[in-house]
C-alpha cells in the first residue's frame, strides 16, 4: 500500500529509535523523507541509502531543532530540495532524569528547550507553506509520561504535557486551512536505549502492560502513517496513546 505516495515528510531526530522507525515506514508507504540528525553523519548516510531502496527521495540534515533560526532555515532548505512539505513529525527529544530535589536549572531548561521549544520552532516554520498549499499534517511526539507523570522525570513530563496543549491550540488555529495537528503518546517502546537497561527490570515492565510486551518503533510508526494519511482526514487535535493499554 502506498498511503503516502508523492507526499514529503520531515521527521526530526530520525537517526535512531522511534524516529528511524517512522522514517522507514514512511518510505515503505511511498513518502519522500527529509530527516534531521544531531551528530552521527555515518548513521544518517546509511539511513538515506536504506530509505532510497524503496524508490523514494531521502535526505538527512544535520540541524538542531531547539535552535529557532536553524529550524526556519531547515524548512526552507527542505522545500527547496523536495518541492513541497505535507507532513511534519516533531520527534526530537532528550531526557535528563533526576528527582526534583536534584534536578539542576540547566537540566530542566535543556529538556524544555529540546522537547517543547523545538515543536514550536518547526511548527512555526511549516505554517506558511502549509497554509499556502491548504494542506498539511503535523504530528507531535508526546509520551504517556506527559499524561500521567513519572517520579524522577518532572522536566520530561512537563515538556511532554506542554506538547499536548500546544497540539490542541494549533489544531484549533489551523483547522480552517485544512491543516491537522495531532499528538502521539508512546508508552514503553523498546529501542537501542532500552536495550542497555537491566533485562529483569524490563521484563517487570512488560508484565505490567496489558498486551504483555514492550512496543516497537514500528508500532509508533504505523500510528504516524494513520495520522499523516487521508485515513485520518477528519481527525485533528487528538492524542493517540500507543502504549499497549498501559494507561487504560
Amino acid at each position: 500500500m502506498n498511503l503516502l505516495k508523492n507526499k514529503t515528510a520531515l521527521i526530526t531526530g530520525a537517526s535512531r529509535g522511534i524516529g528511524k522507525g517512522i522514517a522507514k515506514e514512511f518510505a515503505k508507504q511511498g513518502a519522500n523523507v527529509a530527516f534531521t540528525f544531531n551528530a552521527s553523519v555515518e548513521a544518517a548516510k546509511a539511513l538515506e541509502k536504506e530509505l532510497e531502496t524503496h524508490g523514494i527521495k531521502a535526505k538527512g540534515y544535520q540541524s538542531n531543532a531547539a535552535d529557532f533560526v536553524a529550524a526556519q532555515e531547515l524548512v526552507t532548505e527542505v522545500i527547496k530540495d523536495f518541492g513541497s512539505l505535507e507532513i511534519l513529525i516533531n520527534n526530537a527529544g532528550i531526557t535528563k532524569d533526576n528527582l526534583l530535589m536534584r534536578i539542576s536549572e540547566e537540566d530542566f531548561d535543556k529538556v524544555i528547550e529540546v522537547n517543547l521549544k523545538s515543536v514550536f520552532n518547526l511548527t512555526k516554520a511549516v505554517i506558511r507553506p502549509m497554509m499556502k498549499q491548504r494542506a498539511g499534517s503535523i504530528i507531535n511526539m508526546s509520551s504517556v509520561v506527559g499524561l500521567k507523570g513519572n517520579p524522577g522525570q518532572a522536566n520530561y513530563a512537563a515538556s511532554k504535557a506542554g506538547i499536548l496543549g500546544f497540539t490542541k491550540s494549533v489544531a484549533l488555529e489551523l483547522g480552517s486551512r485544512n491543516i491537522r495537528c495531532n499528538a502521539i503518546a508512546p508508552g514503553f517502546i523498546e529501542t537501542e536505549m532500552t536495550a542497555k537497561l537491566d533485562e529483569k527490570q524490563v521484563d517487570e515492565w512488560r508484565k505490567a502492560i496489558p498486551l504483555k510486551r514492550g512496543g516497537t518503533p514500528e508500532d509508533v510508526a504505523k500510528a504516524c502513517v494513520f495520522l499523516a494519511s487521508e485515513l485520518s482526514s477528519y481527525v485533528t487535535g487528538q492524542t493517540l496513546n500507543v502504549d499497549g493499554g498501559m494507561l487504560t
